[in-house]
């Protein structure tokens, strides 16, 4: 790759970046608004029991894509043939799935003993289904890099689903209230994208475009499938052993420690990959990109997640209420479970780029008996122990991600240790003292967060200016790359 394209790259890689983080920082806003009100107007036991139906969708879902999406991304040769196939793949298969969660929504609810199970998964069933229907455009824009449209979607089927799930709490419907945000997000943005894009199939399914992108889909097929299946697993025993509360504490605490991935994680999977995919063979462009995404996402990470485990009792209290405090502890553990999100997503999107996807599989296979041991060791000692084991296995996980990356693009974990290991230090440094100024302090909570988080911003700020850190620099070019690049789009 010549400097010229090089360049190229950067700047269309800083355009897309600039939109995906606008669009997804809205739409994580606008979602995080939405729950704040739902967990006030609804209870631990509509979200555990919500949470029990998302066991199975997640998994169909999976199913669904086949892989075929990844595919269409990490190929830079690819038809209208091959985008004709994977839609009517997507939506074969999207409608299979759909009958299958319709026919065992009994077993379901009697697993559980929850007869309000039984019309919430056949209801939701159709949404696995409604999730084929667009998913193929999604792809599409995500490879062409048009965030502004992904932007457009997402936030408008975000705002329009949680008007609709607000009202259904506020009338009293309780979990079904929830089901209809499901489903209403999905529709609106299967429309939209629809509408926004000037993509449409072919009348033609090629059994030769389909082995072509299965030969790496499959693999990530069945990766995909070991991750949900291992990620819902600790929620399907949660729930069965503790009981629909205690999964919805969990799910509570899930999702607040995962606030910084929700904003990181979609803009690492739509720009990462991508642009990793074009510079897969280029391994000094591939190892710079790496190296300037694993400075710059946990720049964002390692603070958030250590401050928000040191302030998590009031900000849980302050954002959902006092019934959901339960979930503190948890919060608290998931957070430190949570530093190495996006370097795992960045090292597996390597792999990926590089067309990796049997070894990515198999890589997932040792990982997932690892996670499985521990989970089942961890599930004895109630749900702290779920947690913890979820922690032990993520640590162990990136070690045997960065092999593999040390052996493709010599960048493996020390390396990245070491180029993130100055923002480890000043974010625990500032993570103590604001967990020792929660302690002490006896104010009006509300105050009292907000205080917590200047003094934390403050504290992290100082330190990165003193200390020089090298991730705030390549912030810094990134945003004057940015503005330069603007000149000339």
């Amino acid at each position: 790759m010549n400097s010229e394209n090089r360049t190229s790259l950067r700047v269309t890689t800083v355009r897309a970046l600039k939109w995906t983080s606008l669009e997804v920082f809205l739409r994580q806003g606008l979602q995080l608004l939405v729950a704040i009100i739902l967990a006030r107007l609804l209870g631990p036991d509509d979200f555990g029991t919500i949470a029990t139906i998302y066991i199975f969708t997640s998994i169909a879902t999976a199913f669904m894509d086949g892989g075929l999406s990844t595919s269409l991304i990490q190929n830079q040769k690819i038809t209208i043939v091959d985008e004709s196939t994977v839609f009517w793949f997507n939506l074969g298969i999207g409608g299979l799935m759909s009958l299958v969660l319709w026919f065992i929504a009994r077993p379901i609810s009697e697993f559980y003993v929850l007869p309000i199970l039984l019309p919430l998964t056949k209801v939701l069933a159709f949404n696995v289904f409604l999730s084929s229907v667009g998913a193929i455009h999604n792809t599409i824009l995500i490879k062409q890099l048009r965030s502004q449209v992904l932007m457009t979607v997402g936030i408008f089927s975000t705002m329009a689903s949680g008007v609709i799930a607000i009202v259904m709490a506020w009338e009293g419907f309780g979990v079904w209230a929830l089901a209809a945000q499901t489903i209403s997000a999905t529709t609106i943005s299967a429309i939209m994208l629809w509408s926004l894009s000037k993509w449409r199939p072919y009348f033609v399914f090629s059994l030769k475009s389909a082995k072509k992108l299965l030969g790496f889909g499959s693999y990530m097929l069945a990766a995909t499938l070991l991750d949900n299946l291992y990620g819902r697993l600790c929620l399907l025993m949660i729930g069965k052993l503790y009981g629909v509360r205690e999964l919805g504490l969990y799910n509570r605490a899930e999702s607040t420690s995962g606030l910084t991935s929700q904003f990181l994680s979609p803009i690492i999977s739509r720009i990462a990959l991508s642009t990793f995919s074009i510079a897969a063979y280029d391994k000094v462009q591939l190892r710079n990109q790496m190296q300037y995404a694993i400075r710059g996402s946990m720049l964002l990470n390692i603070p958030a997640m250590l401050g928000m485990a040191a302030i998590a009792e009031p900000l849980i209290y302050v954002l959902f209420g006092e019934k959901w405090i339960g979930a503190t502890l948890v919060t608290q553990v998931l957070c430190f479970a949570g530093l190495l999100s996006p370097l795992h997503q960045l090292n597996l999107n390597v792999l990926m780029a590089q067309g990796h996807s049997k070894l990515f599989f198999w890589l997932d296979v040792v990982k997932k008996i690892i996670g499985i041991t521990l989970l089942l060791i961890g599930s004895k000692f109630g749900v702290m122990g779920v947690a913890w084991s979820l922690l032990i296995s993520g640590f162990i996980a990136y070690l045997i991600n960065t092999f593999y990356t040390k052996k493709f693009i010599d960048y493996g974990a020390f390396s990245q240790i070491r180029d993130f290991l100055p923002v480890l230090i000043i974010s625990l440094i500032m993570s103590l003292i604001v967990y020792c100024i929660n302690i002490k302090l006896n104010i009006y909570i509300p105050i009292k967060l907000i205080l917590l988080i200047v003094i934390g911003a403050l504290i992290f700020s100082t330190l990165a200016l003193v200390f020089k850190i090298v991730s705030v620099r390549d912030l810094y070019k990134l945003i004057s790359l940015n503005n330069n690049s603007e000149k000339f789009l």
